[in-house]
């Protein structure tokens, strides 16, 4: 039986864990990203790998201590560096003496005899092609579950009259559909999500900043690699809603694209017409559209030497300029820390506050 683990990105390993042990695998969790993950993959890698880069290489040593013997994570496509990363981390593993086995999946749309052989290769258990799609349709209804469940949670989470009720009934969704197996079970462990966060108390007058987050898909997706930020926007009063969810990037890379992926790349043409690898010019473009929604600001976090990141950064100056709309960027790497990224945070808010009562002055105003 295969030992596998994954990367740790959100929520999404609640229904990986489902599907490797539905396949037959034995699952060794990877664990939620720490300092001591952080350190491990600064140790060992090289000076000027990327933030996510240094967290997975962490996380597999620390796995691989637990008797982890398979990696299954997924490639890239376009000149980006996180294309290279899975077999970097095999190769730095296998130095220090872990003879790790590597299953890495590049998008189905271009390989999908390979796609097909990596499947096989992970059905420890040898299902049926039909027991498999079954299998992989159960995992795909548990995210879509919990993405709807962290999307009401960042809609909630400033309106809450008690500080901390969102996040605690977020985790309790979190633990029933962990516990969910069949479509049934993950059904009505939705609707009690919904149910618990609709029945937290919250003040519906509440006047509510709207942000956009934008930017690098590990840094957007894991809370401990961007400290936080939504929780802590949340508790400032504002509702985010990020431009990247696991469950659209799938739809993205299996099939034709999504419309928002369609309307995000038409939207930045004007400003970055080419695809420059990662995530840059969905940056750009979701940046364009937050501001034609009338979003009060825009915040781009990414991994310090990001390059594709780097460039969208110097294009958001001139978009922000054109479209009236402000945008704040992190960097991050091993040294940032939350303190200061709260009070970056906390002084962005004010001015988006101060902003939105001055243009309220402004329309009020008789002519």
């Amino acid at each position: 039986m295969r030992k596998v683990t994954f990367p740790h990105m959100g929520h999404s390993y609640i229904a990986f864990k489902m599907l490797m042990e539905d396949m037959g695998n034995e699952v060794i969790l990877p664990p939620r990203p720490s300092k001591k993950t952080l350190d491990l993959g600064v140790k060992y890698a090289p000076e000027f790998a990327c933030l996510p880069y240094k967290i997975l290489l962490g996380t597999y040593l620390e796995t691989a201590a637990k008797g982890m013997d398979t990696i299954v994570t997924s490639g890239g496509s376009g000149p980006c560096r996180a294309g290279h990363y899975a077999h970097l981390h095999q190769a730095i593993l296998r130095s220090l003496g872990h003879n790790v086995d590597l299953v890495c999946f590049e998008s189905p749309k271009k390989h999908p005899i390979d796609f097909y052989r990596k499947i096989q290769k992970l059905n420890s258990a040898r299902l049926s092609i039909r027991s498999v799609i079954k299998a992989i349709k159960r995992g795909w209804h548990k995210l879509k579950a919990l993405d709807h469940m962290e999307r009401l949670s960042h809609k909630i989470r400033p309106r809450e009259l008690k500080k901390g009720t969102t996040s605690k009934v977020y985790r309790q969704t979190q633990a029933w559909l962990d516990e969910a197996r069949t479509h049934e079970q993950i059904a009505e462990a939705e609707a009690a999500g919904v149910k618990a966060f609709q029945d937290i108390p919250q003040d519906p007058n509440r006047s509510v900043l709207k942000v956009g987050l934008v930017g690098e898909i590990y840094v957007l997706l894991e809370p401990a690699s961007n400290l936080e930020i939504e929780e802590t926007l949340g508790h400032m009063g504002v509702e985010v809603e990020r431009s990247m969810f696991l469950t659209g990037w799938t739809r993205d890379n299996l099939g034709k694209g999504t419309e928002e992926l369609a309307s995000a790349i038409e939207a930045a043409q004007p400003y970055l017409p080419e695809l420059i690898g990662g995530h840059g010019r969905d940056t750009v473009g979701h940046t364009v559209l937050y501001s034609k929604r009338n979003f009060d600001g825009v915040i781009q976090i990414a991994p310090f030497t990001c390059i594709p990141e780097i460039v969208a950064r110097t294009i958001l100056t001139k978009v922000s300029k054109i479209h009236n709309i402000p945008v704040l960027t992190f960097f991050l790497d091993e040294q940032t820390g939350k303190a200061g990224m709260v009070t970056r945070l906390e002084a962005f808010v004010d001015l988006l506050r101060r902003r939105k009562q001055y243009q309220a002055l402004e329309q009020a105003a008789p002519t």
